[in-house]
């Protein structure tokens, strides 16, 4: 049977981002975290006092979806919130929730490493600068808010 989606970039990197996160998430669950709480985590570790605001703006989420993932990870002592204006909050690590982003990060970059041993060599160097554009920014750069 032929798969006419398999000739579709965008499908393709649909079945991808799903086949990569259930793998990544499953790694993570060694260490009783997922994805989305390993990247708050490895965000504000390098960027403390930043706002919840700006931290969704970042990983492009929703701010009804950011309260229970902020509310989530202060209850489990690896948040600490500070006021920074009158109505903002900086949001910074605990000293366990440092150690958390450690071993998370320690995860990701050995599930980054096994992820791009799956492409050919030549390709390698090609794979982040390409996905960059198809998500619209270029690798270390900000996403654009539009694309053209």
């Amino acid at each position: 049977m032929k798969d006419p989606l398999a000739l579709l970039p965008g499908y393709l990197l649909r079945r991808a981002s799903t086949a990569v996160l259930a793998e990544l998430n499953q790694r993570l669950a060694g260490i009783e975290i997922n994805h989305a709480d390993a990247s708050l985590l490895i965000l504000i570790g390098h960027n403390p006092g930043l706002t919840q605001s700006d931290a969704g703006r970042m990983l492009g989420i929703q701010r009804a979806n950011m309260v229970p993932l902020i509310a989530r990870n202060e209850a489990r002592g690896w948040l600490i919130r500070q006021q920074v204006d009158g109505r903002s909050q900086g949001l910074s690590l605990s000293p366990e929730g440092e150690a958390m982003r450690h071993s998370a990060r320690a995860v990701i970059d050995r599930f980054e490493e096994h992820l791009i041993e799956g492409v050919p060599q030549d390709l390698r160097p090609h794979v982040v600068p390409i996905l960059g554009y198809l998500w619209g920014a270029r690798p270390g750069q900000s996403r654009r808010r539009s694309r053209p």
